[in-house]
């Protein structure tokens, strides 16, 4: 699928690792972004056991069939709201282990130039100790609280008070003097995460991640550069995916690369400089990783 022209001397007959080795080995310049699908091959799914582990009582009310959907649901009322969303921040970020795909993924970058951009809001880039002033977190974050009522833009964080909201609630409730409220108005507070019709709380760290990474973009973009897609779906493509093949398109040394099992489009326009790993991301990412150092 690869145009060599562009001067990519890659050996497409070689194995799926390989070839991912040859792109990050010649790339000048890298930009990855992570996807749900990557959390997802390390374990840290949405659905099956681990769901029905820390939701039964949620699943069998509502039906939930994963755990996104019962994320972005409308719950009962505000102690319903936090006794899932405290469950779910102790699941997905508080308590969230390391993933061996990121450990895996941080050794492979080590001695490159870099920067990431990822739209899942869990802890695994913290878990896993990334130098954070690398990754720009668009979508928010699990463990932080924004108010409702969007009266200002900062955001809050009491893991203390998360942990107790678990330990305390009866019936799928949280006692209502545990439901957090907005110091400036009074509403009750929320997950900062991205609504699609609303937005989110955008506060100053984020507006530095983003700085960061918009920098970063600037300051490279005539690079021999590997944007590098890993396990991005199409929920928000226009945060990723859409982004990384038109900037392929607009540069003649750049080479997209995704790394999903599903074939999803690819423009055009970005074709001929596209390359798709199909192959499970955590066994790719780990031969990669003893290839580079073997």
């Amino acid at each position: 699928m690869t145009n060599l022209a562009i001067d990519w001397a890659i050996d497409m007959k070689a194995s799926q690792p390989e070839i991912l080795k040859q792109a990050i080995d010649e790339a000048e310049t890298i930009v990855v972004g992570i996807g749900a699908g990557m959390s997802a091959a390390t374990g840290f799914t949405y659905a099956g056991p681990r769901f029905e582990e820390a939701f039964p009582d949620f699943i069998e009310k509502y039906h939930y069939y994963d755990m996104l959907q019962a994320f972005l649901s409308d719950f009962e009322d505000w102690e319903e709201y936090w006794a899932f969303q405290s469950r779910f921040a102790l699941l997905n970020y508080f308590d969230q282990p390391v993933g061996q795909a990121y450990l895996d993924l941080k050794s492979i970058l080590r001695d490159k130039t870099y920067h990431v951009i990822t739209t899942n809001a869990d802890n695994a880039f913290y878990a896993a100790n990334y130098d954070m002033n690398k990754v720009f977190r668009i979508q928010g974050e699990y463990g932080l609280w924004q108010c409702s009522q969007f009266c200002h833009q900062q955001t809050y964080q009491d893991e203390a008070f998360v942990r107790q909201m678990v330990a305390e609630q009866e019936n799928m409730k949280v006692p209502s003097e545990l439901v957090p409220h907005c110091p400036k108005c009074g509403a009750p507070l929320e997950v900062n995460k991205r609504d699609a019709e609303r937005g989110m709380v955008e506060d100053a760290d984020w507006h530095a991640q983003n700085k960061r990474y918009q920098d970063f973009l600037n300051a490279h973009e005539a690079d021999k550069i590997l944007y590098l897609e890993i396990g991005v779906g199409m929920t928000t493509p226009q945060f990723i995916r859409h982004p990384f093949q038109k900037w392929t398109a607009n540069n003649p040394q750049a080479l997209y690369v995704t790394m999903n099992q599903k074939p999803y489009r690819i423009s055009a326009d970005a074709k001929s400089q596209a390359i798709r790993i199909t192959e499970d991301i955590a066994e790719t990412l780990a031969t990669v990783k003893q290839m580079k150092e073997g």
